[in-house]
């Protein structure tokens, strides 16, 4: 009889993990290998984690650094890993997300099964008609800068399985390979891209923020999508008060709020008197701001409410003028149509 293993690890929960990433059709990592070549030898390559994971001899390889733009005229580093330690990631979110996702705050919407981003704007418009003022936070660099330690005991305060601490440490910990082959150490963060990231965020904020907020400050609502958080206050002095409370907390938990970035935000509508120096913000796409609406009676109104932001309505005229319909004179109607409608159809639901 062979050895049993140290850790019990479900050879099916490996193959569900592989089909995950399978359909995510995510790019290649440090190693070049797409899902294609992967599956090339698909049986020895699931054999080949499971066993590894199972034995504790699992190390991740490098996580390939991808820069893309922000709209700031700054660059967000994204880590890519391998096919391989995608699917030993997911792995490890199959057995730990259920063991976390009861205890999750209901408003927070980022990366939960059952939850979106629409969600979260259709919760932050209804408490923007009932509170007069809005916190709109923004954490600097808040995956780049979470402190390893702490992620390690927010983890240990949902479960002692010793492999999942194990690969979550040694992911924490996976040096970042740079375009030109460079290895970069990491001894805060993790990568933007990978698999269990946005777990490890939301397990730390929860700790860090939610359940801190349910506690000293129950009577402001919040939406937290992943980072991005909107708090919801009466007053511009409890706002005030209640924004000093949070950069307090914050900087227990070794993160920072963007000076520039975070602000108090009046809720303007037809009903609500004086002026404020703030009186719009974006929330996931979504510019919330005093607009005009008509109710059911044919009246028009001051509404505060979310639309298109100015970002996204300049992305998708961009779009539209890349698609140079003019000179597709070679085209029916009919197939014009039928490249492009999907695209609208996204573009009007939104």
């Amino acid at each position: 009889m062979g050895q049993a293993k140290p850790f019990c690890i479900s050879k099916w929960v490996v193959w569900d993990a592989y089909q995950r990433v399978r359909a995510k059709h995510g790019a290649a990592g440090v190693d070049s290998e797409s899902i294609e070549v992967f599956e090339r030898d698909l049986k020895n390559n699931l054999y080949r984690i499971w066993n590894r994971m199972s034995s504790g001899t699992y190390f991740p390889p490098p996580v390939k650094t991808v820069e893309i733009p922000k709209k700031d005229g700054g660059v967000r580093s994204l880590g890519i890993p391998t096919v391989s330690d995608r699917v030993a990631q997911t792995v490890v979110k199959l057995y730990l997300e259920p063991v976390v996702e009861p205890s999750f705050h209901p408003d927070s919407y980022g990366y939960r099964p059952k939850k979106s981003a629409l969600d979260a704007v259709g919760a932050a418009r209804q408490r923007c008609w009932q509170y007069d003022w809005v916190l709109d936070l923004d954490i600097r660099g808040f995956f780049d800068n979470l402190d390893h330690a702490l992620v390690m005991r927010a983890v240990e305060r949902y479960t002692q399985c010793r492999w999942i601490i194990l690969y979550v440490k040694r992911w924490l910990e996976a040096p970042m390979m740079q375009e030109d082959g460079t290895l970069v150490l990491r001894t805060k963060g993790t990568p933007q891209g990978g698999v269990i990231s946005p777990l490890l965020a939301n397990i730390f904020l929860h700790l860090g923020f939610d359940d801190w907020m349910r506690t000293t400050h129950p009577e402001v609502p919040f939406e937290r999508y992943a980072d991005d958080v909107v708090a919801h206050c009466k007053t511009e002095k409890q706002a005030k008060q209640i924004l000093d409370s949070i950069r307090e907390r914050l900087k227990r938990c070794q993160l920072e709020l963007h000076p520039e970035k975070t602000k108090v935000v009046y809720c303007k509508d037809g009903n609500r008197r004086g002026r404020y120096r703030e009186e719009k913000f974006v929330f996931l796409g979504y510019l919330f701001r005093p607009r005009r609406s008509m109710n059911r009676r044919g009246k028009f109104f001051t509404n505060f409410s979310p639309a298109v932001s100015n970002e996204a309505a300049k992305k998708m005229r961009q779009e539209m003028r890349s698609w140079r319909i003019h000179l597709r004179s070679d085209k029916a109607i009919d197939d014009l149509a039928r490249m492009w409608n999907p695209v609208l159809r996204g573009w009007i639901q939104y």
